[in-house]
């Protein structure tokens, strides 16, 4: 991991991630093609259209916001609007092997991209959903369906009307999957997150990196914290104490990708008491170090 780290460093010419022009070219609401390049396009980029991604060769490592995980050929991925993100190929992919061969389907559109006001309707709920958690990047798991045979049929369909239904098929199927992974932490997406949630997840995001306490959050909830505790975990998987320190990593992820400041200042700011705990449980969730987090994004 730390041999792909130092090459992540090498593609990166700056901090920021590069805006990229993913624009349909071939229709005015979405875009599909398949990719087949010795290796994938190694920039760290975001873009307004959301991008949905079916690996069909190679291997590497999958850069979503935050998360940083191997890749390899079946896996489907949906990236939200404006999250960074990067598919970084082996290092002998990169060697002028012709054995080797990187090749995925791809297909951008924009939230918007049947009507303003398409998402608002009560049957449209699901899809709604479904581009919410896409702003933290979902992998699918152990798909019901044959995806790479109804893109291929996407691919083939002449008329752009059965074009539009056959992605909105897609699309709904994938709005059905109930094993899902979301990528990118919370903490990554905080201002985004904040936008819609509950009054508890409001006040979550708004005092994350204060001395937020367990009985602060259940009284916003109107419940005593014993009762609050139970139901947290239940609906999160997780205890209070884990989630928030989650968020405040990956706050501290999104300072350190950005260079505000230094590891001591980033450490307070998202709200951890001292630097030891801070790099603790930094490397307990991210398997490195913050230093070697800079490293990677210098």
């Amino acid at each position: 991991m730390w041999l792909v780290n130092k090459l992540f460093l090498q593609v990166q010419s700056s901090v920021k991630p590069k805006l990229l022009d993913r624009s349909s070219a071939q229709s005015k609401s979405f875009a599909v093609r398949e990719n087949r390049y010795p290796n994938f396009l190694k920039i760290w980029h975001y873009h307004p259209e959301l991008e949905l991604v079916v690996i069909k060769e190679s291997v590497g490592t999958r850069f979503v916001g935050d998360s940083i995980e191997k890749f390899e050929p079946g896996e489907v991925i949906l990236i939200g609007k404006n999250l960074p993100h990067m598919w970084l190929n082996d290092d002998a992919y990169f060697q002028r092997n012709p054995g080797l061969i990187a090749s995925a389907f791809s297909i951008h559109f924009r939230e918007d991209f049947v009507g303003e006001g398409f998402l608002n309707l009560q049957s449209t709920e699901l899809l709604s959903k479904l581009f919410e958690k896409a702003q933290r990047g979902i992998r699918f798991v152990d798909l019901n369906f044959p995806i790479e045979a109804e893109i291929n049929q996407l691919i083939a369909e002449k008329d752009d009307f059965q074009k539009l239904l056959q992605l909105l098929q897609i699309l709904y199927q994938l709005a059905k999957q109930e094993n899902i992974t979301l990528l990118s932490s919370e903490g990554y997406q905080t201002t985004k997150i904040n936008e819609g949630s509950d009054e508890t997840h409001k006040y979550i995001f708004k005092y994350f990196n204060k001395s937020i306490q367990l009985n602060d959050v259940a009284a916003v909830a109107g419940m005593n914290p014993s009762s609050f505790s139970r139901y947290f975990k239940r609906i999160h998987r997780k205890t209070f104490s884990r989630y928030l320190i989650e968020i405040r990593i990956g706050y501290a992820c999104k300072l350190l990708m950005e260079n505000k400041s230094n590891i001591s200042s980033i450490c307070y700011e998202s709200g951890f008491n001292n630097l030891s705990n801070f790099n603790k449980q930094f490397r307990k969730l991210k398997g490195m170090n913050p230093s070697e987090y800079i490293k990677m994004h210098d």
